[in-house]
């Protein structure tokens, strides 16, 4: 075999379209494939894909409502009736501690996920929970159950 008559397979390179190059290109003599006139059809355009045609913009049609405040921190949010599910149904275990990253382990959060425990339900089993936030409720539960929190900065 010679590398130096190595070629594409039959039919997988075409010729480039030479626009713009006159009627016996067979590729439009005037128009160039463009079709006829417009903002379209001229060079250099540049249509944002919002533009509407000069309509006023759905954007500026719909009133702003509202603040989203940027420095809002995200929780992922567990309830006590939450972990004894997961508690009997195996996916926790009751005797080791409960961190952010056994329940990352476990399919229950995600790694980057700020966790807060909420104290709706009750607790069977004392454990000791490490999150990042805990609500009042959920802390008197914990407690009185016999277990202990450790909240993370």
């Amino acid at each position: 075999m010679d590398l130096s008559r190595l070629k594409p397979a039959k039919g997988a390179v075409r010729e480039r379209k030479r626009l713009g190059r006159g009627v016996g290109s067979g590729y439009g003599g005037h128009s160039s494939t463009r079709g006829t006139k417009g903002q379209k059809a001229r060079s250099g355009q540049q249509i944002p894909a919002y533009f509407e045609g000069g309509q006023m913009p759905l954007i500026r049609r719909v009133p702003k409502r509202g603040f989203r405040n940027p420095f809002h921190t995200e929780y992922r949010i567990i309830n006590l009736a939450d972990l004894n599910r997961w508690l009997a149904s195996g996916r926790l275990s009751a005797t080791a501690p409960i961190t952010p990253e056994t329940l990352v382990a476990a399919g229950l959060a995600r790694k980057r996920d700020r966790i807060k425990i909420l104290g709706e339900g009750e607790l069977s089993s004392a454990l000791h929970i490490t999150a990042h936030a805990f609500s009042a409720s959920a802390r008197a539960k914990i407690e009185a159950a016999g277990g202990t929190v450790t909240e993370i900065a």
